[in-house]
């Protein structure tokens, strides 16, 4: 049981982690219907930008995590104005190549400034260990936790409770009557890239003090599972990219636990494969058509 609840706490932080990123892809998928996979490279350069404000400046982890934020905010809406915003009339499919483009620009442009090397990331936070009974909980796991909630809890405000958080839940409702209403659509799209790019530049100092390691092809792998996280919860869901990211957490570690580290990737993709063919909205996802 106490191997159990060991997992259980490692796969909410892990978990936490992949929800922060998963609601840039439900929030980009909601608004504009494209799947924005250069997302994981923008939590890349979150990680990268923390590394060098803490490495570079001696600050600590809550400037380096705002810095962060900044940063992946301002790229984030860059790549909506140059690389997707030409395409908003154009066939799917080459939205989807030209994210994949942009994804692979970013990685080795990285690579280009910073080497192909693994990089250890500075101590921004003591890694005080708890004891609850034989379950171990660390200082970095709560933080992350609760860094984690705070940022979700105040994305529900901004969509819930403000004028363009409104603005982006009439453009996912209806885009074209919602312009008609007299909303600027172009911006409200720019905003929620900046929301979920702002996430996703979290998600990356979070991982860099969780893993104690960086590289430029880091948002290979956590991009795609906060992807299937995204699905699982229902894509253009915000609560669902929240449960999903958890529930994905949850499940890695424990397959990882009890099944052994090479399934933990196999398992997160199996159940991608799952949800399409059961229930392709995901948890809270609604049907085509759903618009209520």
């Amino acid at each position: 049981m106490d191997a159990f609840l060991q997992q259980l706490v490692n796969g909410l932080s892990l978990g936490s982690i992949y929800a922060l990123i998963a609601l840039g892809y439900t929030m980009v998928y909601g608004i504009v219907g494209l799947i924005n996979f250069a997302h994981g490279d923008v939590y890349m350069i979150g990680a990268y930008v923390g590394y060098a404000v803490t490495m570079y400046t001696g600050f600590g982890f809550i400037p380096a995590l705002l810095i962060s934020m900044v940063t992946c905010a301002v790229l984030g809406m860059l790549i909506e104005r140059i690389a997707y915003r030409p395409l908003r009339n154009s066939t799917r499919i080459a939205a989807l190549i030209t994210a994949i483009g942009v994804s692979l620009l970013l990685e080795y442009t990285m690579m280009a400034f910073v080497g192909a090397q693994v990089r250890a990331y500075p101590k921004v936070l003591d890694n005080q260990l708890f004891y609850v009974g034989d379950v171990i909980i660390s200082s970095q796991q709560i933080i992350i936790v609760i860094t984690s909630i705070v940022l979700m809890i105040l994305l529900q405000f901004v969509v819930h409770k403000t004028k363009r958080g409104r603005a982006m839940r009439a453009v996912s409702y209806d885009m074209d009557t919602a312009k008609m209403m007299g909303i600027e659509v172009d911006q409200t799209i720019s905003f929620t890239f900046l929301l979920g790019s702002a996430l996703a530049g979290a998600a990356g100092v979070l991982v860099g003090i969780y893993y104690n390691s960086i590289d430029p092809l880091m948002g290979m792998m956590p991009g795609l599972k906060a992807f299937v996280a995204a699905v699982f919860g229902g894509i253009g869901s915000i609560p669902g990219a929240m449960i999903g990211g958890l529930s994905i957490g949850v499940i890695e570690t424990l397959v990882a636990g009890y099944g052994g580290s090479l399934y933990r990737d196999a398992a997160v993709f199996a159940i991608l494969i799952l949800v399409l063919l059961i229930r392709p909205s995901g948890l809270l996802g609604k049907k085509k058509g759903d618009k209520a």
